[in-house]
């Protein structure tokens, strides 16, 4: 009998491996648990070409992702968004500037952003120009900048 047979995990498990990946473990872990679960199926020719072609599909997915968030960063990181707000003394906004503001603004000049994407500390309480962060793809992000003026 077979020391150990190849399996295709189908999560990914601690000490195991990653979904999608051929491991080997012991005959017995895979009939009597792995297999069961629905953790791994076995390792037929089939299968593995199935995972391979499933495999290209979600590199070429990730591949256009990316490139329309690259798109996406470039489009935002030259654009400049005026907010008129009521501004009280020390320059104090009555309110705040929220990422819903903001999006609502960046929508105005065409561009379509989600507004739980934009990354705001704290909403803005202050008239003055402000460094914003668009987090659009995994580690890929673009800055743009607020102003926030008072309103005449």
């Amino acid at each position: 009998m077979a020391t150990t047979i190849q399996v295709i995990l189908q999560q990914d498990l601690k000490n195991l491996g990653k979904s999608g990946e051929l491991v080997r473990v012991r005959p017995g872990y895979a009939r009597n648990y792995l297999i069961p679960r629905s953790l791994a199926t076995p390792a037929t020719v089939h299968n593995i070409k199935q995972v391979e072609h499933e495999q290209r599909l979600s590199a070429a997915k990730a591949a256009k992702a990316r490139a329309e968030a690259s798109g996406v960063a470039d489009q935002v990181s030259g654009v400049t968004v005026t907010l008129e707000r009521k501004v009280g003394e020390e320059d104090r906004l009555f309110g705040s500037v929220t990422t819903k503001d903001i999006a609502q603004a960046l929508k105005e000049k065409g561009i379509d952003l989600d507004r739980k994407r934009i990354e705001l500390a704290n909403p803005i309480r202050a008239a003055g120009t402000f460094e914003v962060k668009v987090k659009l793809l995994g580690d890929l992000t673009a800055t743009f900048k607020v102003e926030v003026v008072a309103k005449k």
